[in-house]
């Protein structure tokens, strides 16, 4: 699986501008602010239909421009294939594989992306939302069905949200909020379900590689947290359903107090442990990056086992940010696969790989020279 070329139309500060990519590792160098990491998001898009860094498509758009366009070959699935986003603020997306519309939530038949950014350096010692986030990337790009689940959930949780924080001078709108909570709690269910054995996988593969990666023999383990009436995550959807129906009539007149949903999916935590202690709570800096570091490799290798290919790694601007040792471990793993590396200096990593190197500069991209 791999991204032969790129052309980027109207999207943040590229005019238009075309990018091709080598199979192995390509080195994407460049002062900052000059469209380095809006190149790796376009990548990213391809395999997602949303941006890592907005929410907003309308941010996507380059100055003076209506539209933003990508277009991109790739090789997936053992044959060559096109994708085309078309992203118009107020209208939506188009997307087409093949000539063929799609949803945002079909990209990941045709391409799959593991990213790691500065932020998920972040991932073992900050709040819950960025594991669950890291969470519903993967699955959704692997499971479509799991991507249209967490769009109707964000849906209802605002709808359910609005209504506890307004019901107090408008209120009608209770009349709807048990039928928004049993929707939740329906929804939830399923997601549950999806979130565990994915929580599960990355367990079974993170261990071995942060336990190769410590040099140390620590011990690292995940374990899946959600609603705490839920018995059994691995049960059937309908379970757990009445299970998180229990935790929600406990719970309702406190969500009226409160203003906020305090049952569903959106609670959940991927708790992480080396050596059975809280990584959290007790992990060195060097140890929560070498934890994060594993689960996005470990992310990789699910994909490889799901779809028999390498999925593209994104690597943001994050290898400056650890030692040598660690960069080290991250370039001899990634063999095997496509990987897009940005980095402010090339430092050799290009020789190191044996890559290609890009070099950008105020959203022009040359090969192989500076300026």
């Amino acid at each position: 699986m791999k991204i032969n070329k790129i052309v980027l139309n109207g999207f943040r500060n590229y005019e238009w501008e075309a990018a091709e990519f080598a199979p192995g590792t390509n080195v994407i160098t460049g002062a900052n602010a000059q469209g380095k990491t809006n190149l790796l998001e376009a990548v990213y898009m391809l395999s997602t239909g949303r941006s890592f860094r907005t929410r907003f498509d309308r941010e996507l758009v380059g100055f003076g421009y209506s539209s933003a366009e990508i277009l991109a070959e790739v090789d997936s699935k053992d044959r060559e294939q096109s994708i085309r986003i078309v992203l118009q603020p107020g209208q939506g997306k188009k997307i087409q594989v093949n000539g063929v519309r799609k949803t945002a939530s079909e990209l990941g038949q045709t391409l799959n992306t593991v990213l790691f950014c500065p932020d998920d350096l972040n991932l073992i010692k900050e709040g819950a939302a960025l594991r669950r986030r890291m969470m519903d990337n993967a699955i959704s790009q692997i499971r479509p069905r799991y991507a249209e689940l967490l769009a109707e959930f964000n849906r209802l949780y605002e709808h359910k949200s609005r209504i506890l924080k307004d019901w107090r001078e408008k209120p009608s709108l209770l009349d709807t909020l048990d039928e928004f909570s049993d929707a939740m709690a329906r929804v939830s269910a399923q997601m549950i379900r999806y979130r565990a054995a994915f929580s599960l996988r990355l367990d079974a593969a993170a261990a071995p590689i942060h336990r190769e990666f410590s040099g140390e023999g620590e011990a690292l383990r995940l374990q899946y947290e959600t609603v705490s009436t839920v018995r059994d995550t691995t049960a059937s959807a309908k379970e757990i359903y009445y299970d998180i129906c229990e935790h929600q009539e406990r719970h309702r007149q406190a969500e009226l107090e409160a203003g906020q949903c305090l049952t569903g999916a959106h609670k959940d935590d991927l708790l992480v442990f080396i050596n059975e202690k809280s990584a959290r709570s007790f992990a060195s800096q060097g140890q929560t990056r070498t934890a994060a570091l594993s689960l996005k490799l470990a992310e990789r290798e699910i994909f490889l086992d799901e779809t028999g290919e390498y999925p593209i790694l994104l690597l943001d601007d994050v290898l400056s940010e650890l030692d040598p040792r660690r960069q080290s471990f991250v370039l001899n793993r990634i063999g095997g696969g496509q990987t897009l590396i940005s980095c402010c200096e090339d430092e050799g990593i290009s020789s190191r790989t044996g890559g290609r190197l890009l070099f950008v500069q105020a959203g022009r991209i040359r090969a192989g020279q500076r300026g």
